[in-house]
């Protein structure tokens, strides 16, 4: 214990690195897995397509909706990657 408020000063910082090394390394895999779902989420609806389960004017409204999502995904990672570089 008395160990640790000795070392405060030196471990205070590397600790307060380390927590915000989570917490992008979380954001990261949290897009990441977000974009890998609505891509399989795209295939899945080009096979409901393909089998006839859905119309083509179904397919394409839902389709053009997942296209935006993952638009709006790939410029937000962009906007945060500028961000971060500055």
């Amino acid at each position: 214990m008395f160990l640790d408020l000795l070392l405060l000063p030196i471990t205070g910082p590397i600790g307060g690195l380390i927590w915000i090394g989570e917490k992008i390394q979380e954001r990261a895999d949290i897009e990441y897995d977000e974009a890998e779902n609505l891509h399989k989420l795209l295939l899945s609806l080009q096979l409901s397509y393909d089998m006839g389960n859905i119309s083509e004017e179904e397919f394409e409204i839902r389709e053009e909706e997942l296209l935006l999502k993952i638009q709006a995904l790939e410029e937000e990672a962009a906007e945060n990657e500028a961000e971060s570089s500055l």
